[in-house]
């Protein structure tokens, strides 16, 4: 199930990390095409190289063709990469569907769950695109402009087709750029969608002034609920222990590129969610996430108390350290997970 040798990718969504996909795989020598549904925008950046508002002046390849007209970004494509906002993601399909090929592999690198039913990412591709397609999750620990200025980083790309996971690698891969494959759908997509519900929760921590010993216990622990859930629902603990999972909890954890990590910061100044969110003036996938995860957890029977005091605090009203000080005084047991 390999794509056609040549043949062009099309990055859907012209945010900070669709934008810096493409980036990488035009740098990379391969054929791709981004894609996005603001025709005025991508007119603009089709103009003058750039991507401001995500990437400021970073310079866009010239090899690089944008595109607004979705039917014309994925003609002739063999594989086609979803970056875009969960809450977006099974209306982007719905508009894909009628435009693709027939060959064409489907991959995401969208990290979340769907806003609404909970559900995994690949459990939203097989309804709306059927179960025949090869598929592939990207994940790991990135920030979309470190990726697009060619710092060196390190992703997973996990598939149930080996071969399209090894494909989607190679294209990826450079010097700069580690692509390893796995074949743990459901455990790469759930470290990437809890992870950034932690990070909400480490931001929170910091923002109160509680120190690196209590960010550092943050990480431990939410590693722990990250693989409660993760191999409940059938994933693997070695991938949670990798990139996909402490990898990516650890950078959006402690680094204030974080989407998350800022609301966190923000909720403990005082803000609402609302003012965080604005605040951050891009999508915290976290704030989505955070319910989803619970019902998850709940329906699973598996405790996650990190991730239901961020509950709390983003749709109860509970105040931040209020939820830091219920963590604190929980029962004393085992560390044991």
């Amino acid at each position: 199930m390999s794509a056609a040798p040549g043949s062009a990718i099309a990055v859907l969504g012209a945010g900070s990390w669709g934008t810096a996909l493409a980036v990488l795989l035009t740098g990379r020598g391969q054929r791709c095409v981004l894609w996005g549904r603001d025709a005025g925008r991508i007119s603009e950046m089709a103009a003058v190289r750039r991507n401001t508002p995500y990437l400021g002046d970073l310079v866009l390849p010239a090899d690089l063709r944008l595109e607004a007209d979705l039917a014309q970004a994925v003609r002739r494509t063999g594989d086609v990469l979803l970056a875009v906002p969960t809450a977006g993601f099974r209306a982007v399909l719905r508009q894909l569907e009628p435009h693709l090929p027939a060959a064409a592999r489907i991959a995401w690198a969208s990290k979340g769950l769907e806003p609404g039913t909970g559900k995994l990412l690949h459990q939203v591709v097989a309804e709306e695109l059927g179960g025949a397609r090869a598929t592939a999750v990207i994940s790991g620990p990135t920030f979309a402009r470190e990726v697009a200025s060619g710092l060196p980083t390190a992703v997973t790309v996990a598939s149930a087709v080996p071969a399209f996971a090894a494909d989607l690698a190679a294209r990826l891969h450079g010097t700069n750029f580690r692509a390893y494959t796995s074949d743990d759908v459901i455990g790469v997509e759930v470290g990437g969608a809890v992870k950034n519900v932690l990070a909400i929760a480490a931001g929170i921590a910091d923002g109160l002034g509680f120190g690196a010993n209590t960010r550092a216990a943050l990480v431990t622990r939410g590693l722990v609920e990250m693989m409660r859930l993760g191999v409940g629902l059938g994933g693997r603990r070695e991938t949670l222990m990798g990139l996909a999972g402490l990898g990516d909890l650890v950078l959006t954890c402690t680094d204030d590129q974080s989407r998350n990590r800022r609301v966190g910061l923000a909720l403990a100044r005082g803000a609402s969610v609302a003012e965080a969110c604005a605040a951050v003036g891009q999508v915290a996938e976290g704030v989505n996430a955070a319910r989803a995860v619970r019902g998850l957890a709940a329906g699973i029977g598996v405790e996650m108390p990190i991730a239901e005091q961020v509950c709390c605090v983003l749709y109860e009203g509970i105040a931040p350290r209020a939820a830091v000080q219920a963590l604190l005084q929980r029962e004393q047991k085992a560390e044991a997970p």
